[in-house]
C-alpha cells in the first residue's frame, strides 16, 4: 500500500459534521494543522511543530494520520494504546483500508465498529480541491454509542461490528 507521501491532506467536511454528531464534541485531533482545524475544530490539537506522538491523548479524539510510512503505524499505534490505557473516551478514525497491515489489525482490535467506505475519500489539499486517492478507506469507531455511529457513518459505506 504506496501512496504519494504527501501528508497534508484534509478531511472533507461531511465526515467531520458526522463525527460531531457521535461524539457531540471533538477534545482533541492528534494529527492536524491550523487548516485542517478550521474544519475540524478540536479544543486541542497537534502538529507536526508540537508532536502529538510525545503527547497524551485523552477524550473525544479525531484522527485522520499521516498516511505515509511510519508515521501511519506510529499514530495508529499509539491511538489503540491510548485506547487500552482507558483515556480515549471515544474515537474515530479515518485511515486507508489496508486490512493486511499491523497498524490496521491493532485499530480494529479496540474498535466496536467499522466502515468501510463504498468508495474512495476525496480528501482535500490545502486549497480545497479534492484528491484521487489511491485506495480506499475505513473509519474506525471506539465508544459507548457504536449504534449513533452506526445511523451517521453508514451512509458512507458498509458496516462492520467487531463485537
Amino acid at each position: 500500500s504506496f501512496n504519494s507521501g504527501e501528508n497534508e491532506w484534509y478531511t472533507p467536511p461531511e465526515y467531520i459534521e458526522a463525527a460531531r454528531k457521535v461524539m457531540g464534541r471533538i477534545d482533541l485531533d492528534p494529527a492536524s494543522s491550523e487548516i485542517a482545524n478550521r474544519t475540524v475544530k478540536a479544543d486541542q490539537f497537534f502538529t507536526v511543530q508540537n508532536d502529538g506522538l510525545t503527547k497524551l491523548w485523552a477524550g473525544n479524539v479525531w484522527m485522520n494520520p499521516p498516511y505515509a510510512q511510519p508515521l501511519i503505524g506510529q499514530f495508529s499505534t499509539k491511538f489503540a494504546g491510548e485506547v487500552a490505557d482507558g483515556n480515549i473516551k471515544s474515537g474515530i478514525v479515518l485511515v486507508n483500508n489496508a486490512t493486511e497491515t499491523a497498524w490496521f489489525r491493532a485499530l480494529v482490535d479496540c474498535a466496536l465498529v467499522v466502515v468501510f467506505t463504498s468508495g474512495r475519500v476525496r480528501f482535500l489539499d490545502p486549497q480545497g480541491t479534492p484528491g484521487a486517492p489511491l485506495q480506499g478507506q475505513a473509519i474506525i469507531y471506539v465508544g459507548k454509542s457504536p449504534d449513533l455511529f452506526i445511523d451517521e457513518f453508514s451512509r458512507f459505506g458498509w458496516v462492520a461490528k467487531t463485537r
